[in-house]
């Protein structure tokens, strides 16, 4: 059986919790690199690179000749991980897309799930990153993914604030194949029904949004769920965009892991 690649942070305290994070689509386990230390100090921790990402890109050839792919799958991916290294329950911390695998994995196996981080959480494409996503499929096939993949980086992190974590994006995706970025367009396909159920359906779990003040495109949508939704808080992270977790490390540090450790008082 294949796995993931995955490393592991084991804490001092045996009765530790432990903690996995999700990567987004085009990133890999290098993305936390900013959260790692706070993180190692309180819990044991997972990191996985998705396939195709990361150290994890020559893995799963089966998966990357097939035509079709289920994004439940992904989802499993994870699960088989934690299985293997005789992980009953976690918290889990994501980013972006990373966000939906741990719906996805809460909705599927809710008894592996203790609490959740969501990271520049997209539970909806507004009209803007709707029309990206239906030109990177129109462009797939006659440009390099790397010219879609800047262009949908510096649309969706604009500023000089968000160099580093607009950078670290646009480096750790030129080590992905074309074949693999093709899988992870058509995935895309089947997030709609998926995110309008997330929309609709109160998480199982305690979930922290924490969404920066300037992700424009997926932060009113979640500013709403956030109000409708039981067991859910929202954060705003200050001068900060999609990637909030490297623009404001401190910030989102100090609240998520604050949360995981149960004290929900947030302000």
């Amino acid at each position: 059986m294949e796995l993931l690649y995955h490393k592991v942070h084991i804490n001092q305290n045996k009765d530790a919790s432990w903690v996995t994070f999700i990567h987004g689509a085009g990133g890999s386990s290098t993305i936390w690199y900013r959260q790692l230390r706070d993180f190692k100090k309180n819990f044991h921790v997972l990191l996985v690179d998705l396939r195709g990402h990361g150290n994890s890109r020559n893995l799963f050839q089966d998966w990357i000749s097939c035509k079709e792919h289920q994004f439940e799958d992904i989802c499993d991916d994870v699960i088989k991980v934690l299985d293997h290294l005789h992980i009953e329950k976690s918290h889990f911390v994501g980013v972006s897309l990373g966000t939906i695998i741990i719906r996805e994995i809460s909705e599927k196996y809710p008894h592996r799930v203790l609490r959740m981080v969501m990271g520049g959480a997209v539970i909806r494409f507004n009209m803007k990153s709707r029309v990206l996503v239906r030109l990177a499929h129109l462009l797939k096939r006659i440009l390099p993914f790397i010219w879609i993949y800047k262009m949908y980086a510096y649309i969706l992190m604009p500023k000089k604030r968000h160099k580093k974590s607009r950078s670290l994006f646009i480096r750790e995706a030129r080590k992905i194949y074309q074949k693999e970025f093709l899988k992870w367009i058509k995935i895309t396909s089947q997030l709609k029904p998926l995110m309008k159920l997330f929309r609709e359906k109160a998480p199982k779990h305690p979930t922290l949004y924490l969404m920066g003040d300037e992700d424009y495109m997926f932060l009113p949508s979640v500013q709403l769920v956030a109000t409708q939704h039981e067991n859910s808080f929202l954060l705003i992270v200050p001068d900060s965009g999609h990637v909030c977790n490297v623009d404001q490390p401190e910030f989102f540090n100090s609240k998520a892991i604050g949360f995981l450790s149960a004290d929900t008082h947030l302000n």
